[in-house]
């Protein structure tokens, strides 16, 4: 990506120690700028793909309680992250959640921050740490979060433009920061469909298995149907959910880019359980192999599935609401209610293309006015 007066740009992610979604949006951030350096709290370069070891990577000094515990220790990661010296640098482009748009510019120096989500902790939203449930250390994070959310009010308004990653969260940060921002959607490696593909009986949920994501839920309710059920992902949940699964349910456990593709591409249908999800990628990459989508009623989903086009809704995190609809959904796809054609061309809305090009017409339109001000 050229801008004009060719400024000197680094990136800043919260952290390189797992590949997620905010990771391949990294990625993607990566590309438009191949000699920018990158600043993070925590890096694990063997969790990551290739790409990421050619680059210039920067971490803050970190003791072995911070690196080995990350999660208890959030609160220290603040100071990390303000001690970055980021003087010489004229574009700053953050991404995260937590740590990253709190990093320290002056008044000559842009700031443009893309929000995953204001932090999941901090809010009270369910996340896939369950410290702060532990009834011992709950008086103690209850006293550390009451400071952080007065820490994360302030961090939020360093950046000069946020980015929220759904109106979800665009109505997260304006709740929370009182800010304004634009929704630019994260990229999702969509296929498009290909009728060539048999559908094959079997339906598909993906993902960390972390309790949050209320795959034993899933697993809860195909147990008492019988139907097939595939499960990708690996994750702290996986031991117990393989424990109460039946023979009906198969594990995949961590699986290719292609290999995941692969079996969507098959799949009967989709179940995405996830309440409150901040954009939810998983899946969109269903739905651009035409496949029909099952998910709760909140989140990101409601942006990206049109209810009774893309598949259904259910309204409760229960057994019962789950079923009940999971009959309506499975009948329908047995009598041909969803055209996968249809559902995998309007899917591609939310490709990778639309996010690079939407992203850079950003940067460039606050990098041009930036400059020409300030010049």
């Amino acid at each position: 990506m050229k801008l004009n007066k060719n400024p000197r740009v680094v990136l800043v992610h919260d952290y390189l120690n797992q590949y997620g979604g905010a990771e391949k949006t990294l990625e993607k951030i990566m590309e438009l700028f191949p000699d920018a350096p990158i600043y993070t709290g925590i890096l694990d370069l063997k969790k990551l793909p290739s790409k990421f070891a050619s680059r210039d990577i920067k971490t803050p000094p970190m003791n072995f309680v911070l690196k080995k515990f990350p999660k208890l220790f959030t609160f220290l990661m603040s100071s990390r992250f303000e001690e970055f010296d980021l003087s010489s640098y004229d574009l700053i482009l953050s991404d995260g959640t937590a740590w990253a748009k709190s990093v320290i510019t002056n008044a000559d120096q842009l700031h443009i921050s893309y929000i995953h989500t204001p932090p999941r902790f901090l809010y009270k939203y369910s996340t896939e740490s369950t410290l702060r449930k532990n009834i011992l250390l709950m008086p103690l994070f209850a006293y550390l979060d009451f400071y952080l959310r007065i820490w994360d009010f302030s961090a939020a308004k360093r950046p000069d433009f946020l980015i929220a990653n759904s109106k979800e969260v665009q109505k997260r940060i304006k709740k929370f920061y009182k800010r304004e921002s634009i929704v630019i959607y994260p990229p999702v490696e969509t296929s498009e469909f290909d009728k060539s593909k048999d559908i094959r009986d079997y339906y598909v949920i993906s993902g960390r298995l972390s309790s949050y994501k209320n795959f034993d839920l899933v697993v809860e309710m195909f147990n008492i149907i019988g139907k097939n059920l595939v499960v990708i992902g690996v994750g702290i949940e996986e031991k117990n959910l393989k424990s109460q699964a039946k023979n009906n349910i198969k594990f995949l456990g961590k699986v290719s880019n292609e290999e995941l593709h692969e079996t969507l591409s098959h799949a009967k249908g989709y179940l995405f359980p996830v309440k409150e999800e901040d954009f939810g990628i998983a899946p969109v990459e269903a739905l651009s192999h035409g496949v029909p989508v099952l998910a709760h009623r909140s989140g990101g989903p409601l942006e990206t599935i049109l209810e009774n086009k893309d598949g259904l809704f259910f309204d409760e995190i229960t057994i019962e609401s789950l079923t009940n609809k999971f009959i309506e959904f499975d009948k329908k796809i047995d009598g041909g209610f969803f055209n996968r054609k249809e559902i995998s061309e309007r899917s591609q809305k939310f490709n990778e293309k639309y996010f690079i090009r939407n992203l850079s017409d950003f940067i460039q339109e606050k990098w041009n006015k930036f400059s020409d001000k300030n010049n």
